[in-house]
């Protein structure tokens, strides 16, 4: 469940990392030890990376491309894991396998809201390319085209869409069943629960951080407290407190987006906006770095956007692939099982 977060004490990296989920005596094998150690020392590297270099870094469309490029690698990490813990889909409790169909398709409705933004704001850019279009015209009525092309960026921009608060009322439905599962009976279903709960926390940070930032409020981000047994739990706690804490100054310093590419085309047509209302005049200098500022800033914004669009793309289709081959994991076992039952009933007439 999520709590304010509290300071960590100093943790170990070392020793059996299944120790807090493990009854006493319970006998877990060297393998699974040694498997889940390495998924779960790859996840604090992940996010040891992910952690920006500056504050300047937190939420630009590069750093939320590498933030969808981690997700992407961890849960491709997990599918590693399942293999080599050699557990058959037939041997997964029921309740595991109707977390992993829910969670992951609350997840594939998170991605097309998030590319539903994505589009959305790179539609923006055909305002700019008018404003840059009738700036280079020599007609008389340029500066009103333009104006009326800036102000349309402006509302665009400045509009809400209703698909990033339904995306917080998913992930604090996500928060509800982060608990870890009580398990029974199955050392391999321990190491595979207690993966899949680092998979879910990072990915609910990651998606809580955007949805923040794509819906212009700090209010919904949460700290999310873990267990500080696992091996990456300074690593996220580390990463968590930096990127929440930078984005709660930024919004509390009344600035209305988080995005810094956003940000910089927003300041560039702030610049330009009053003389191409008021005319050039005596700035004819300044205007023209406006112009070719708002140029370059427009086309970095616009790649950036369809870059991480391509990222976002890439997590739902990893996490379609992984939900599909479950299910059909699942028909294969129910077919054998039925195949076999038949058997039995014929050897029994």
């Amino acid at each position: 469940m999520s709590r304010p977060q509290e300071p960590h004490r100093p943790f170990f990296q070392f020793g059996n990392p299944l120790r807090m989920i493990l009854p006493k005596r319970s006998y877990v094998s060297p393998k699974l030890i040694e498997l889940l150690k390495s998924f779960e020392e790859s996840l604090a590297q992940r996010l040891r990376k992910l952690r920006p270099g500056d504050r300047e870094e937190i939420l630009s469309l590069s750093w939320m491309k590498c933030a969808v490029e981690s997700l992407s690698a961890i849960h491709t990490d997990i599918k590693t894991l399942i293999t080599g813990l050699e557990l058959p889909v037939g041997d997964w409790d029921e309740k595991w396998i109707d977390v992993y169909l829910d969670n992951s398709v609350k997840l594939l409705d998170i991605c097309i809201a998030f590319s539903s933004e994505l589009s959305r704001l790179n539609q923006g850019h055909l305002f700019l390319q008018c404003v840059l279009h009738n700036l280079d015209s020599a007609s008389s009525n340029q500066f009103v085209r333009a104006r009326s092309s800036l102000d349309g960026w402006r509302q665009h921009i400045g509009s809400k869409n209703p698909r990033i608060g339904n995306c917080f009322t998913i992930l604090d439905n996500l928060v509800e069943t982060l608990d870890l599962p009580k398990i029974k009976n199955s050392s391999k279903g321990k190491v595979l629960m207690q993966a899949m709960y680092g998979v879910k926390v990072v990915t609910i940070f990651v998606c809580k951080v955007f949805a923040a930032a794509f819906s212009g409020s700090a209010d919904k981000l949460i700290d999310l407290q873990v267990p500080e047994t696992f091996l990456w739990a300074q690593a996220f706690a580390d990463l968590q407190g930096f990127v929440n804490g930078e984005i709660r100054n930024i919004y509390s310093s009344g600035k209305a987006t988080v995005l810094k590419e956003l940000e910089a085309v927003d300041a560039s047509v702030k610049k330009l906006y009053p003389i191409v209302q008021e005319g050039v005049g005596d700035e004819a200098e300044t205007y023209k770095n406006s112009v070719s500022d708002l140029g370059k800033r427009a086309d970095k914004l616009s790649q950036g956007l369809d870059l991480l669009a391509k990222e976002v793309d890439g997590f739902f289709q990893i996490v379609l692939t992984g939900r599909d081959a479950l299910l059909c994991n699942l028909r294969v076992g129910t077919n054998m099982a039925d195949q076999l039952q038949e058997k039995k009933n014929v050897e029994v007439r």
